[in-house]
């Protein structure tokens, strides 16, 4: 019971909060930008802009809430027992605000799109942006943070090999929704051992690439207000890393001791994939504070930062579909995204399709591992 009702909780509140923050999203973009397309700053407070604004959110407020019920009954249907629909059903309320939020998206870029060339909203000229030193303005944190998850993976083989003795012959390894353990492997130094250590350095990978990503991206300056704009850049910057690099280490670690607690008899495995959904509710709900706090890029940092007529830079032709980057003459790898909050790359770069498909064969790699230690 206690992993059903963790488990339904989980599932309607992320539904929930995700739906509602791909809702405001138009409200978190940058103030020269409106649904991936270049504006004045002043044209935010255009009637037309504003109504589309109201429009799209109060749609996909409309779904969030649909797919919230979509994601309880899910729940429900999981836990009693009725794998198939409950599935099914959850991945309809998960993916079809996605689906709905992107093509909300397109039919008003297209607006906006129209909008900007019936009011003549062009650069009359191309002004490049200057920043103050790199060493002067705020960033993301150093890398080197990460060696915080060395200690994490060591303290977890510590505790491992503490328990290893009392646990038993066969280790429990999978649950159904309802908490019953449906699968059980034997008992090896790679199975009760090896597999929380991996998961964890897995997760320390995917953690790590995201703050490099964040670290090399380009810092983002609107040429209305470059000072302003490359602090806003650093403090959100800074603040992303800093909560991802809490968030990893957290669920990391947490992933690791209640595997081993479970495995040595100390709680039921279904209790323990509780606890780590119960572990991951705060994160969710601090990823979304930080979005609204923060803004894409900053852009809430500042909020009486003075709106501009003037029209000093259009990348529009760059975005593919709003949300693809291609540029050649950009030499960055990592930019912010156009619609949404995070980053993104630039795909005309060969150096973006390295980190892609190396991190395919890492995570390839990292499935392959899990596998051959669970046999």
């Amino acid at each position: 019971m206690t992993i059903a009702i963790a488990t339904i909780g989980m599932l309607s509140a992320t539904t929930l909060a995700t739906g509602l923050l791909l809702a405001f999203t138009p409200y978190l973009m940058r103030r020269n930008e409106c649904f991936a397309v270049t504006v004045p700053a002043s044209a935010q407070n255009d009637p037309r802009l504003v109504a589309l604004k109201k429009r799209y959110a109060l749609v996909m407020s409309v779904l969030a809430a649909i797919a919230t019920v979509a994601s309880l009954a899910a729940g429900v249907l999981l836990v009693s027992g009725r794998d198939s629909s409950g599935v099914t059903l959850l991945c309809a309320a998960l993916f079809v605000p996605l689906i709905a939020s992107f093509a909300l998206m397109l039919r008003n870029r297209k607006k906006v799109a129209e909008l900007k060339r019936a009011e003549g909203w062009q650069t009359q000229r191309q002004q490049a942006t200057a920043l103050a030193a790199e060493e002067d303005l705020p960033k993301a944190l150093p890398l080197t943070w990460n060696l915080l998850y060395i200690p994490v993976i060591l303290a977890t083989i510590a505790l491992g090999l503490a328990l290893y003795p009392s646990m038993p012959d066969m280790l429990p390894m999978h649950a159904d929704f309802a908490g019953n353990v449906n699968e059980y492997v034997p008992k090896t130094i790679g199975s009760a051992i090896g597999f929380p250590v991996l998961i964890e350095a897995f997760l320390a990978a995917c953690m790590m690439v995201s703050h490099w990503m964040i670290l090399r991206s380009k810092r983002h300056a609107d040429p209305n207000a470059p000072a302003t704009s490359a602090l806003a850049y650093g403090l959100f910057a800074r603040a992303e890393s800093a909560f991802l690099l809490v968030a990893g280490i957290l669920v990391s670690a947490g992933i690791g001791v209640v595997f081993l607690l479970s495995s040595a008899g100390f709680m039921e495995l279904g209790q323990a994939a509780a606890l780590i959904i119960i572990l991951c509710i705060p994160i969710v709900i601090g990823s979304i504070a930080l979005s609204v706090i923060y803004g894409q890029a900053g852009s809430r940092v500042f909020k009486r930062m003075q709106a501009s007529d003037e029209l000093l830079a259009d990348d529009d032709e760059h975005w593919k579909l709003g949300i693809f980057y291609f540029n050649k003459e950009d030499a960055s790898v990592f930019l912010p995204k156009r619609f949404g909050v995070g980053w993104t790359i630039n795909f005309s770069r060969p150096a973006a399709w390295a980190v892609v498909i190396g991190f395919a064969a890492i995570t390839a790699a990292f499935l392959v591992a899990v596998f051959t230690l669970v046999e």
